[in-house]
């Protein structure tokens, strides 16, 4: 399989149910799914409907309770190289500097120090980090120690890139600053990306293809695919995006909230 094939997730009838005090709870219902090689998917949903369980699910983090998720035709069976993770809190160790965090990621695969360092720092300067590698995580700012940590899960060449709302923790403007620089590595790349947030606009404009997912417990219930060129705006002369937007935004209503309208 050529490298520009690889990166194809398959979920195939996934169940996920965790057991608390009070019994077992379905976190993610009956789910099918299929994530083709080199694309961006955004997954979007309320508050606790199972976005976040099926990530950690294709990470290998947690098992299912039936079906499978397969990569590449193998089973996922727990978490790996092939699979890059970040998360909204950047999960960055304090007592290593820039290039030291990005040069972690790199470790397990005993790579020569010089080919440690020389990836580390290409990775750093793909994301604009080249002037800022010796500073540690208290002197960097939030938009910049995401940009850590995808300097880190991109530097060992993943196939598929797992995010968890990582930019919800940024202000406005960082946030825009963040979908250009994560398109322009992610285009050099061409991971497979699912991108899990709660934010519309975002999933809009950054994905190929926006899934939503209803209230808890968690099923795929609508998919839009985007096949407009990027950068994308919310103009009037982009009427279907807004259109696309506004049925998201009904979807995620809260039930009663749609009752009351009647």
């Amino acid at each position: 399989m050529s490298d520009m094939m690889k990166g194809r997730v398959r979920i195939e009838d996934l169940v996920i149910r965790f057991k608390g005090k009070q019994g077992e709870t379905t976190a993610l219902e009956r789910t099918a799914l299929e994530l083709e090689p080199g694309t961006f998917t955004a997954l979007i949903g309320p508050s606790g409907c199972g976005k976040s369980t099926l990530m950690n699910a294709i990470g290998g983090f947690v098992a299912p309770s039936e079906g499978r998720i397969m990569l590449d035709g193998a089973p996922i069976t727990g978490p790996s190289a092939e699979v890059g993770v970040i998360f909204q809190q950047y999960a960055l160790f304090p007592w290593f500097s820039a290039l030291g965090n990005v040069r972690f990621g790199l470790k397990q695969f005993g790579l020569p120090k010089s080919e440690e360092v020389d990836r580390a720092r290409a990775a750093l300067a793909e994301v604009g980090l080249s002037d800022h590698a010796d500073k540690f995580p208290q002197q960097l700012s939030g938009g910049m120690k995401q940009r850590v940590a995808i300097a880190r899960t991109f530097a060992f060449g993943p196939k598929v890139l797992l995010m968890d709302e990582p930019f919800g923790a940024l202000d406005a403007q960082t946030r825009l600053v963040m979908h250009d620089l994560l398109l322009d590595v992610w285009q050099k790349h061409r991971a497979t990306v699912l991108f899990v947030t709660h934010d519309v606009d975002e999933a809009l404009l950054l994905a190929d293809d926006v899934r939503v997912m209803s209230q808890a417990p968690g099923r795929l219930i609508r998919h839009y695919a985007r096949s407009q060129s990027r950068p994308r705006s919310f103009s009037s002369a982009n009427s279907d995006l807004l259109e696309i937007r506004q049925e998201i935004l009904h979807q995620l209503r809260p039930t009663s909230a749609l009752a009351d309208v009647h």
